[in-house]
């Protein structure tokens, strides 16, 4: 069976999120495309790139997880957005092994978590909401072994 291109992967996150936006009101596209960027840039394979693109889709309820286990994507593809979601009421450093037990999904992780912490992005939000990102993604970071952005 053929899988989806990266542009139908695209494609498919974007109209998942369609009228979503982030903590600052932008369109949660802009965070998907950012993700996909920053993978690319670390030089991340076309999996990871796909995995990107949906990596917030389950969480989020934009995707059902029996939505995308019947997408045309690789298990790859696949398990690295499942390692990715974040269950309720999940502890940090359980939603952490399965990132690291996972390949490929580190390094989505680690450009996610650069994104979020852009200080631009930050910048937007109030103080309180600022700091408590800042501590979250911070600790998220240690926990999965990578240095400060």
């Amino acid at each position: 069976m053929p899988h989806l291109t990266l542009a139908q992967v695209e494609s498919l996150a974007v109209a998942a999120h369609e009228g979503q936006t982030d903590k600052a009101g932008r369109p949660y596209a802009e965070h998907l495309r950012a993700v996909a960027d920053g993978v690319r840039a670390r030089g991340g394979s076309d999996e990871q790139i796909a995995a990107a693109w949906l990596h917030d889709a389950v969480e989020d309820d934009a995707l059902s997880a029996d939505r995308l286990e019947s997408a045309e994507l690789p298990r790859a593809v696949k398990d690295m957005v499942l390692a990715l979601t974040r269950h309720p009421g999940e502890a940090p450093e359980t939603y952490a092994r399965r990132i690291l037990a996972t390949p490929g999904a580190l390094l989505v992780k680690e450009a996610d978590l650069a994104h979020n912490a852009d200080p631009t992005r930050l910048a937007a939000l109030d103080a309180p909401t600022r700091a408590r990102l800042t501590a979250k993604y911070a600790h998220v970071r240690a926990l999965l072994g990578l240095s400060a952005p």
